[in-house]
């Protein structure tokens, strides 16, 4: 996959594919818009663009806390993805909890929750009612890194894992021990699944794509399969690769 390089001015520029990152990168979490008001790929590409699309704004924040934080290169799903390329798509699908897991921070991106005080209900109420808690590859994106904050809709640092471990535990029910680092292979496989019964995606298929990482195991892309057949395929391989007390369980 590629990184986006921070320049001084907050410029961003793709680089050539990286295998294994040297450099710290931080991961932008957040939750899709309509798919004409994300910058694509294609766009990062485009040097002519203007960074007129709403996802713009999400870019900018991004490229500005990395900034901050004297982190030099970030990576966002909208961008450094080539969707069009499906065996580029696939294997940044099946290897992406192993980049998220290896990021020096992820930034949670929530357009939804406004700064504290300027809205008539409590900033605690908008992030436990946040979009973010209901999609799919935002799962993930809680578990895998070791360091992640949230920031509300002007960059606001709202708290991280530790500091918002009650309301986060509050909304999603994960124990304490998966936000904070056990393995995952001590939960069994049902409550693993649990955990995204109540999270959809955009396509069908993702559901189960999603939770790839979190089962620490890999399968082809087949969209146009169906939620269904995805996830017996799923299953079909989380049972083959684990051990049978897990099966059980």
């Amino acid at each position: 996959m590629r990184l986006l390089q921070v320049g001084d001015d907050d410029s961003l520029q793709l680089t050539d594919d990286v295998i294994n990152p040297v450099h710290p990168y931080a991961i932008l979490s957040h939750t899709w818009g309509q798919d004409h008001e994300e910058v694509t790929f294609e766009d990062v590409n485009n040097a002519h663009r203007k960074a007129d699309k709403p996802g713009d704004k999400k870019l900018q924040f991004c490229a500005k806390q990395a900034a901050r934080d004297d982190i030099k290169y970030i990576w966002i799903d909208t961008c450094c993805i080539n969707k069009s390329n499906f065996t580029e798509l696939s294997e940044a699908i099946n290897s992406m909890f192993h980049w998220y897991s290896n990021a020096a921070k992820c930034y949670v991106y929530l357009e939804d929750v406004a700064a504290p005080g300027t809205q008539t209900r409590s900033w605690e109420e908008a992030f436990r009612k946040s979009r973010w808690f209901t999609r799919g590859w935002t799962l993930q994106e809680l578990i895998a890194p070791r360091h992640v904050q949230f920031f509300c809709s002007d960059g606001t640092l709202l708290g991280d894992k530790g500091s918002l471990e009650r309301q986060i535990q509050q909304v999603t029910k994960i124990p304490a021990s998966a936000l904070s680092g056990a393995p995952l292979s001590s939960f069994s496989i049902s409550e693993r699944l649990s955990w995204a019964e109540t999270r959809d995606t955009k396509r069908p298929e993702d559901k189960a794509y999603s939770l790839l990482g979190i089962f620490n195991i890999h399968i082809p892309l087949i969209y146009g399969e169906g939620r269904n057949h995805a996830f017996r395929r799923l299953r079909e391989e989380i049972d083959r690769s684990s051990g049978p007390a897990q099966v059980r369980k």
